[in-house]
């Protein structure tokens, strides 16, 4: 096991270095540099004033010794203008350039400054994954348990009643996207005009206007049931009929083997066989999906925190985007590639202790 763990922790380490360098290869193309130079200096800067704003700020050179150097394996570029003025990439503005230090990249926890929020990009980042951690928390909490009672009880009886009507809600749900059933539910049960919430008010049932909140806002700051019922059913929906399906599946071809129909023939009851052979078996599968549940939970829950305007991982993934700022993108894509390899390496680990027969070479 921990030859296996050091050896995925080797490919790991060469998986996240490629593609963060693919990234910062793509967000550092020309077109993107001289739109930096331009938001950041003037719209009206002439090519010469870009190309002059650019070579001060360290933009020029080879993509991988700046890759190097924004890593923080390679010294900082340091530029002195002809006013005198020392700029670089480990000086601020008061500090001595005689007592920066030479590296100052990632691994130094330099991350850079974010163009767009006006701070550094650790705190931005660690401000909207808080939010979000929190919004994947609640979410898996209440997505995970509904799924696989709903897989479990669909696949018991392959064929019946019960697998029918459960096996057509899980694919109504997974079919549905969130932009969907995010405008549904509000639509529902926090518009003042439509849906159960008028109703409710003019019954004395409810307090205010509607039922919950349509917007997640409020939530950054004090999570309160109503504020953030909408934005986790929202999520939930999509993933418990995604989950459920494939437990199904796993559930129906594990009843289906000869040790199930052996147990079943020495007496042993429906609920045993269930619970003590079949389950363990079958969860296989709906671990994998479930731990891919993370990596998506991070980076596609977009639609769901701009609908409800919550301002989490996704929400600021896309601001940054829309407003070219390479340092929150570059930030956001170590945060993210090193998730989805850890999320993968402890899949990878479960599956052992689900099935004991898994061995690791």
């Amino acid at each position: 096991m921990l030859a296996f763990v050091i050896r995925r922790l080797g490919v790991m380490l060469v998986t996240a270095l490629v593609l963060t360098f693919v990234v910062f290869f793509l967000t550092n193309l020309p077109p993107n540099l001289e739109k930096l130079a331009r938001s950041e200096g003037s719209v009206r800067m002439t090519d010469a004033a870009v190309a002059s704003w650019l070579e001060e700020h360290g933009h020029t050179g080879s993509v991988f010794y700046r890759y190097a150097e924004w890593l923080g394996v390679a010294p900082g570029w340091v530029n002195t203008d002809e006013k005198g003025v020392t700029r670089g990439l480990c000086i601020g503005q008061r500090d001595d350039p005689a007592l920066a230090p030479k590296f100052c990249g990632i691994f130094q926890g330099n991350w850079g400054f974010s163009t767009v929020f006006k701070k550094t990009v650790l705190y931005s980042l660690g401000k909207s994954m808080a939010a979000t951690g929190w919004l994947m928390l609640a979410v898996m909490v209440v997505m995970v348990p509904i799924a696989l009672v709903i897989g479990v009880l669909a696949g018991m009886r392959e064929g019946s009643r019960t697998d029918r009507v459960l096996s057509t809600f899980s694919i109504a749900t997974s079919a549905t996207p969130e932009y969907v059933s995010g405008v549904i539910l509000v639509a529902l049960l926090a518009s003042p005009a439509t849906g159960l919430s008028p109703v409710l008010a003019s019954w004395g049932w409810i307090g205010g206007k509607t039922l919950f909140m349509g917007t997640a806002t409020s939530a950054m700051d004090h999570i309160t049931f109503w504020n953030f019922a909408l934005p986790v059913a929202t999520i939930a929906l999509y993933g418990v009929g995604y989950i459920a399906r494939m437990t199904r599946a796993s559930m129906t071809e594990v009843m289906t083997q000869q040790y199930i129909r052996t147990a079943r023939l020495k007496g042993v009851s429906f609920r045993q066989v269930v619970l003590r052979h079949a389950l363990r078996n079958a969860m296989i599968a709906p671990f994998t999906v479930i731990m891919l549940q993370f990596p998506y939970l991070l980076n596609g829950v977009v639609i769901t925190e701009t609908l409800f305007n919550y301002k989490g991982f996704g929400w600021m993934l896309v601001t940054a985007a829309g407003n070219n700022d390479i340092e929150m993108l570059l930030g956001a894509s170590v945060v993210a590639v090193i998730f989805v390899l850890v999320t993968q390496l402890i899949s990878d680990i479960g599956y052992v202790f689900l099935n004991p027969r898994i061995r690791l070479g």
